[in-house]
């Protein structure tokens, strides 16, 4: 095999790495692993959490007495935990927990329990790291008990206390959140939760005690496998009932547009219009809020990431996405006046947000509602939006807000006596502004509005 080039992220596991071939993920697996990956292949350890959806599937490309190498499924776009929803970050560690239960039962054990091992793909959390699994041990303790507290439980409860900007700790601790920081940001009462207490507090008393973290993490020495069964329960159980109340803005969102009900239809009928001349195999659509435009074209894109800064928008998205079984949609939290950085050793073990939607690549990004907010809100210049946009769009549907429409006077009277600054937010200096990076290709008044629907096409993709 020649054009290799290894993963960034991949030098953490002595058990293999994943490499590209050409643009084709792949994961090569070094002897020292054989014994566990040929077992958990025979015993169709693996086959059963495909079936269940648990386990990203791969076929086996290459075999030798040097290395083992899996073709995994390609998943159009990895999400990280700190772009979850609540509901989405509840999945993943429940799936993650039914993942050990059912290894244990088979004599085997996750040997790391790291959020960053789960993504969403066809709609829901799936594991993606083939060699976390290893040989149980009769009486010990599940080894990754304390990295699923600090990557799923910790971060969980906080959420439910704090709100879920919160779990955007998970950005600058990519190996979970210290649990003596979790504990001390939990109220008082948390300590009569048996479960907290237990599983938090309790774990954060016995680190302070013993400094070295190998003593508190070998404190319990012996652990039955009925014992670790009643833990696993406990915790799913307890996570399965989590729920936040976090005032949003979501449920009435589309209530409060200076929409009526022929604008809101003319503006999906022009949205589907234009996407069906494009044919795009993948789409974004950046604040998106609960999908509703998304939804318009969900039957004719093979892919859609649909984007929010609200989490709970997102949450009612992914509820959506279950219940109509959308396997096409990825919801996900993004503030884009401040989208992911990059992050880990080098800052490359996880890419930027711009990073992935550039490797994603979608044919078109869909930009509604949102460019008053980056412009009025986040004082983020035209010519600084469309650079941004162009980074990764070939196609554009973006939406501009005249200095007439309601929210946009909204807008510019909170800026008070800097209110003359933003004299160039005006349509004519906009298009100036987009052209730079872009060639207008349409544009239409969505009635009854002050809005406009511009479609744009990146100049680096030349006019076709």
């Amino acid at each position: 095999m020649t054009n290799h080039k290894k993963h960034d992220a991949s030098f953490r596991d002595p058990s293999g790495f994943i490499f590209f071939e050409g643009d084709t993920l792949r994961r090569e697996i070094r002897p020292i692993y054989f014994d566990q990956y040929n077992q958990l292949r025979d015993s169709g350890f693996f086959s059963t959490l495909f079936k269940n959806g648990l386990l990203i599937p791969h076929e086996e490309t290459l075999v030798s007495e040097e290395k083992i190498v899996i073709t995994p499924e390609n998943i159009p776009f990895i999400s990280n935990p700190y772009e979850w929803g609540f509901e989405q970050y509840k999945e993943a560690a429940l799936v993650t927990l039914k993942i050990q239960k059912y290894a244990l039962s088979k004599g085997f054990i996750l040997k790391d329990a790291s959020a960053y091992n789960v993504t969403y793909h066809k709609g829901r959390p799936v594991f993606i790291d083939t060699l976390s699994f290893d040989f149980y041990e009769e009486n010990t303790p599940w080894r990754a008990y304390k990295q699923f507290i600090t990557h799923f439980l910790g971060p969980l409860v906080l959420a439910k206390y704090h709100g879920t900007e919160i779990l955007k700790l998970m950005q600058t601790h990519i190996d979970g959140i210290p649990i003596k920081l979790i504990a001390s940001l939990l109220p008082a009462k948390t300590k009569l939760s048996s479960v907290i207490y237990t599983n938090i507090h309790l774990l954060a008393k016995m680190e302070d005690k013993h400094s070295e973290d190998y003593k508190a993490e070998t404190k319990i020495a012996k652990l039955s496998r009925k014992a670790q069964n009643n833990i696993l329960e406990s915790l799913y159980d307890f996570i399965r009932k989590l729920k936040i109340k976090e005032r949003s803005e979501w449920g009435d969102y589309y209530t409060k547009t200076n929409y009526n009900e022929d604008a809101f239809e003319s503006k999906k009928k022009l949205i589907k219009k234009w996407v069906d001349q494009i044919k795009p195999l993948r789409l974004i659509d950046m604040g998106g809020n609960d999908g509703t435009f998304a939804r318009t074209v969900i039957e004719d894109v093979d892919h859609i990431i649909v984007t929010d800064i609200d989490s709970n928008a997102v949450d009612h998205n992914y509820h959506q996405v279950k219940t109509n079984k959308e396997q096409n949609m990825l919801p996900m939290v993004c503030d884009v006046l401040q989208p992911a950085p990059g992050i880990g050793f080098n800052n490359k073990e996880r890419s930027s947000l711009v990073v992935r939607l550039q490797e994603y690549d979608p044919d078109v990004t869909m930009a509604l509602a949102l460019i008053h907010h980056m412009t009025l809100s986040g004082n983020v210049p035209f010519e600084s939006s469309a650079k941004f946009f162009a980074s990764f769009s070939k196609d554009l549907i973006i939406e501009f807000p005249k200095r007439e429409d309601s929210w946009v006077k909204s807008l510019l009277a909170r800026k008070r006596e800097f209110i003359n600054h933003f004299d160039f937010y005006n349509q004519s200096y906009f298009e100036e502004q987009f052209s730079l990076y872009f060639n207008l290709i349409q544009k239409e008044e969505i009635p009854e509005t002050e809005r406009i629907m511009y479609l744009f096409k990146n100049k680096k993709d030349g006019l076709s």
